[in-house]
């Protein structure tokens, strides 16, 4: 165990932790839009910036990246903190100017409006989704493209890709709801920012309700060895 300071508490912590997972088991509120459990740690959206004291000097870091240490003192809404996260959050009200999360947590750190030009995306590049595909699922069907001001999540050559299942996972795990995904009739539709996927529905033999995508079900028998016939009834219908 570790001691460290958050917000003037003192507290304990495992060593390896990082600065957000301790002030969130503590109940101290950092901001974040790129952190989830499910996945490793990113550093994307730099809301959780904190200001560190540590052998005499201090910095900013991303406290979900940022392991604690024996004698580390945080702040966690400093003036400098305050300053750097209403900068970020102009950014980011400025490329996301109509979605409501963007516009909530932008009010929730007193910024009304942004002086940066106003773009029309919906994606705030955190890339939960592409790791949710890559490190929960395993198939790496979408990514981060190109560079700079064009940088943006897509599919490969921006073409229905071969290796999505069809499973939602980047849709749940999108902080912002700029993908989405419903199911209508036999038939699941799947929109990303920059392109769209449809995916034949499993129809449970005994309900015949459509409940899952044949090709998530195919993937999920294979990857773990299962019979052919494990999914034929949806989860209201098994035994």
């Amino acid at each position: 165990m570790v001691r460290l300071t958050i917000d003037e508490r003192e507290l304990q912590a495992e060593e390896g932790a990082t600065i957000f997972s301790v002030a969130r088991d503590n109940n101290i509120y950092i901001p974040a839009l790129c952190s989830n459990e499910a996945v490793a740690p990113y550093g994307a959206c730099r809301l959780c910036l904190v200001e560190i004291s540590s052998n005499g000097r201090r910095k900013l870091v991303a406290s979900c990246l940022y392991p604690v240490e024996e004698g580390l003192v945080v702040k966690t809404n400093s003036e400098r903190i305050v300053n750097n996260r209403r900068m970020i959050m102009e950014l980011l009200l400025a490329r996301c100017p109509n979605n409501k999360t963007i516009q909530d947590l932008a009010r929730q750190l007193g910024i009304g409006e942004t002086s940066f030009k106003l773009e029309d995306n919906q994606c705030i590049l955190c890339a939960l989704c592409v790791r949710a595909c890559q490190e929960v699922v395993d198939v790496n069907a979408i990514s981060l493209v190109n560079r700079g001001i064009n940088r943006e999540v897509a599919a490969p050559f921006y073409e229905p890709s071969d290796a999505c299942i069809g499973c939602g996972s980047c849709a749940y795990i999108c902080p912002v709801d700029a993908i989405n995904f419903e199911d209508i009739g036999d038939t699941r539709y799947i929109k990303w920012p920059t392109s769209s996927m449809e995916f034949k529905l499993k129809k449970c033999k005994t309900c015949g309700n459509y409940w899952a995508p044949e090709k998530q079900l195919d993937y999920i028998i294979k990857k773990s060895n299962l019979a052919p016939n494990a999914f034929d009834n949806c989860p209201d219908c098994r035994d």
